[in-house]
């Protein structure tokens, strides 16, 4: 499973994961420039690190999460979160069009929860 899980990780990279990590990168820097906004950008660089490799691992709910984290993703949904969820939505569709294209398609699924709520998330890999 795990060899796979590294073809589909390989692949991902250089078609697709590539330029997203890239995007989401930029973004959490450029929030690093603002100090009120290092919160989401310490989240966008979490999840540029997961759209690299996404296969073989997962996102779950932190449990010492707090009020804090609850009202950031309030903020993140709405001025970035609903908007990156509906690209992963658009561009799974896309992917699953295709039979190559249906594991792409489905991780892109995997991220909406973490594009919509980042803040109080955390990747782990998947127990196998």
């Amino acid at each position: 499973m795990k060899t796979i899980n590294l073809i589909l990780n390989v692949v991902w990279l250089i078609i697709w994961g590539l330029w997203m990590a890239i995007g989401y990168a930029l973004l959490g820097l450029l929030m690093f420039i603002f100090i009120v906004t290092i919160p989401w950008g310490i989240a966008s660089l979490r999840i540029a690190n997961y759209v690299l490799w996404p296969f073989g691992r997962t996102t779950v709910e932190r449990p010492d999460a707090g009020v804090a984290s609850t009202v950031g993703n309030i903020i993140w949904l709405i001025f970035a979160g609903i908007w990156l969820a509906i690209g992963h939505v658009i561009a799974g569709i896309g992917f699953c069009l295709t039979i190559i294209g249906i594991p792409f398609g489905i991780a892109n699924f995997k991220m909406v929860p973490i594009s919509l709520v980042p803040l109080g998330r955390e990747i782990v890999p998947v127990e196998e």
